[in-house]
């Protein structure tokens, strides 16, 4: 069970990070307007309380494996919402960092 909580924080919080990085690209760079980039800047500050959630209690194990979401998750944005074609390194390096993700945050552990 900790572990399916464990990858629907992770999804979230690509949501908000992934999700308030691009409101504030929309807001300054196609300049849509400080709206969209305050309501970026809220998304990026629900984004660090989301980790908090996370059943591991170390800080450094959780940032580092969530690194390899955002890597997967930042794809999967681009490709939905920008119209992206990620080519086939594209999708190997995300696999490569899902496949980190698992190692670093589900693997079994010494107690």
């Amino acid at each position: 069970m900790d572990t399916l909580r464990s990858i629907g924080l992770f999804v979230l919080a690509a949501l908000a990070e992934i999700g308030g990085a691009w409101l504030v690209w929309q807001g300054v760079r196609e300049h849509k307007g400080w709206m969209w980039a305050g309501l970026g800047v809220v998304a990026l500050g629900l984004y660090g309380f989301v980790a908090t959630l996370q059943p591991d209690p170390n800080f450094g194990r959780i940032l580092a494996a969530y690194g390899g979401v955002f890597v997967a998750g930042s794809l999967a944005w681009a490709m939905t919402l920008d119209g992206f074609k990620p080519d086939r390194w594209d999708l190997i390096g995300a696999g490569l960092c899902l496949l980190g993700v698992a190692v670093i945050m589900y693997a079994p552990r010494e107690v």
